[in-house]
């Protein structure tokens, strides 16, 4: 692997490896001393175009964990804001001798720009580009539903997994559709057909608009709720769905369907959440609620993804047994 910028660069074996890699990290991360030699004298670059607080922080936990240096550079009070241009950026960052570029920004592509343009030597990961992909997102949220349902094999064979809400707008709805789909997971997409992309019929999943029918009948082993991204729908002139009430009527996960769900279907959400619209206090706060775990999970997985992008077969690995 050279670079990870989209959840389709990983087929199943190499999902499966990221994930069993990520199982031995998060070993290690139970230890007194959680701190590991493995990339010590690498640096990686957090190159955040966009807000962010739990990815950029995951990812400089994840490098700092495996001894690496690290820079976080965020685009405002930085030359960006100067008009500085994505190459030019690039170039002053692999100067500085970036071994590994983790890159989040509001324009889609600009990751496989960066990794393919000859900018930098360094490896490139997708930490999202505008609607387009959330690879290690969509990672995290497979190894959690892995731990949860011990699924039969190596992968989520036959497990179902309901999407829900604002599909339009979300980079991580794409990259889980594509990653659970190579691991072997049944997904299904639910949203208004408003906040539905050109093409999602392509796509290797079953979609509807009707989400009380999708998990009655569907009786999911998970359900995703997607954040309503109101910045970008007031960004292109709003009138998405009537009213925020009436989405939370059709589209949320409240406490009548929380109650409706199988005794064993996960709740999920990537965050951050906008309570009482798409998710509930009931829903987010309850027993069967894995949001809080995904954010500790997203440390161990991009610890994995470092590792198997900088250190691969050369180092020992954290459990000693490579």
């Amino acid at each position: 692997m050279r670079h990870l910028l989209s959840a389709a660069d990983l087929d199943r074996a190499g999902a499966v490896e990221v994930l069993d890699v990520a199982e031995e990290m998060a070993a290690t991360q139970r230890r007194e001393i959680k701190k590991l030699p493995t990339l010590r004298g690498r640096t990686v670059v957090n190159l955040f175009f966009e807000d962010s607080t739990r990815t950029r922080t995951s990812f400089e936990a994840a490098a700092k964990r495996l001894s690496a240096d690290v820079i976080n550079f965020s685009a405002k009070g930085s030359s960006v804001s100067k008009g500085e241009s994505l190459k030019d950026t690039a170039l002053t960052l692999e100067a500085m001798g970036a071994d590994a570029v983790v890159v989040r920004h509001s324009a889609s592509g600009a990751p496989h720009r960066l990794a393919h343009a000859g900018w930098t030597r360094g490896a490139v990961v997708n930490a999202g580009d505008g609607t387009h992909e959330h690879p290690t997102q969509a990672l995290l949220d497979a190894y959690t539903l892995r731990r949860h349902l011990r699924a039969s094999g190596e992968g989520l064979d036959g497990v179902r997994v309901t999407i829900v809400g604002d599909v339009l707008h979300s980079r991580v709805a794409r990259s889980n559709v594509l990653l659970l789909h190579t691991l072997g997971a049944r997904v299904t997409l639910v949203a208004p057909p408003t906040l539905l992309p050109v093409g999602v019929e392509a796509w290797p999943c079953q979609v509807t608009s009707d989400l009380d029918a999708a998990l009655t009948l569907g009786e999911p082993d998970a359900v995703m709720m997607l954040r309503v991204q109101r910045e970008r729908m007031e960004a292109a002139g709003g009138g998405f769905f009537p009213s925020a009430r009436e989405y939370t009527r059709r589209y949320g996960l409240g406490r009548a369907r929380l109650a409706a769900l199988p005794d064993h279907t996960l709740v999920m959400h990537p965050g951050p959440m906008n309570r009482g619209l798409e998710i509930s206090a009931d829903a987010a706060d309850s027993a069967r609620s894995t949001i809080v775990e995904q954010v500790g999970n997203g440390v161990a997985v991009r610890m994995a993804v470092l590792y198997l992008l900088l250190a691969g077969e050369r180092a020992e690995t954290p459990g000693g047994a490579r």
